[in-house]
């Protein structure tokens, strides 16, 4: 299945005037029928429909008329008569009159209303950008949720670099037992004493660890765990794979802090058995994610506003 060409999807400012003629009816219509209908309008396909902000909570085309629509209605040309409906206004109607070319954030500048609550927000820097003639940067066009999750997105993989790098710096024991850790906190076994053991002994059979897949100890995954310095040679997959079967076992992750050959996932595959190669990045984001060697630093909480709250009995 092919990807989803995010360039396709039209920015938040690029659908204003789109979202204005389709009310032109002067019909309500929900969040959701003005989606599909500006879908439909840029030829979306279904895949470009479906794609996800970076944090998955919302389509971006969705997130992208949604705040579209909140620009137009605090420029008044818009209004919400019920919860979750929106109509044109008569402010609305005069702008598809004179028949602009585009409505953007410099356009809707031109309204009282607009103008009002921008003088009670603290301007940002983004809108100042959209506001100008110059508009080719990309971070422009995206809606203020989707420059917040970029720039999540941008200080989790300076996180994962850093985060690699001090894997990288430390011993081989205490990389093993870092590993062992993680898988712990990924939910296999109960806990250090119960399930997860560290080998990492002389004549331990390409083994460095062992963990239970689950916390009633059904069965038992093998561990290997090596810090490596350029890609990990198909060889050492080989020897791993041989270890599992002197086990008796077909189950077993291949950790490293480098990388692997596309050789090495071929011999896995051809292999049969259950083998996982968790190369230094995606090591490195699982310790963010399940909270191994970091911690939390900053919260920021995302809210909005509870319509359920302000229904009247």
């Amino acid at each position: 299945m092919p990807e989803p060409c995010l360039f396709m999807i039209p920015d938040f400012q690029t659908v204003m005037l789109p979202i204005l003629e389709i009310l032109s009816d002067r019909q309500e219509h929900s969040i959701k029928e003005l989606v599909d209908a500006v879908a439909t309008q840029f030829g979306l396909t279904e895949d470009e429909r479906e794609a996800l902000l970076e944090s998955g909570s919302q389509p971006i085309i969705t997130n992208r008329v949604s705040w579209a629509k909140t620009y137009l209605l605090k420029a008044g040309l818009i209004n919400s008569p019920k919860r979750g409906t929106f109509l044109i206004s008569p402010e609305g109607l005069k702008v598809l009159t004179s028949k602009p070319d585009k409505v953007n954030i410099r356009y809707l500048r031109n309204f009282t209303a607009f103008q009002e609550w921008q003088s009670t927000s603290k301007p940002r820097k983004y809108e100042e950008k959209a506001a100008s003639d110059d508009t080719e940067e990309l971070e422009v066009l995206k809606t203020p949720q989707e420059l917040l999750e970029l720039s999540q997105a941008k200080l989790r993989e300076e996180l994962a670099f850093e985060v690699l790098d001090k894997v990288k710096s430390c011993s081989p024991a205490f990389f093993e037992r870092l590993v062992v850790d993680l898988l712990l906190k990924m939910g296999y076994g109960g806990s250090r004493k119960d399930a997860g053991q560290v080998l990492g002994k002389t004549g331990d059979g390409g083994i460095d660890g062992i963990i239970s897949e689950d916390k009633l100890g059904l069965d038992v995954i093998y561990i290997q765990a090596k810090r490596w310095n350029g890609q990990v040679p198909v060889s050492e997959v080989r020897d791993f794979a041989g270890s599992l079967l002197a086990k008796r076992s077909n189950k077993g992750v291949f950790i490293t802090t480098s990388n692997f050959p596309q050789t090495a996932f071929d011999f896995v595959k051809s292999t049969g058995q259950r083998i996982v190669l968790m190369d230094g990045k995606q090591l490195a984001e699982l310790m963010i994610e399940h909270n191994v060697g970091v911690s939390i630093r900053e919260v920021y909480e995302l809210k909005r506003v509870d319509s359920d709250y302000f229904e009247e009995i």
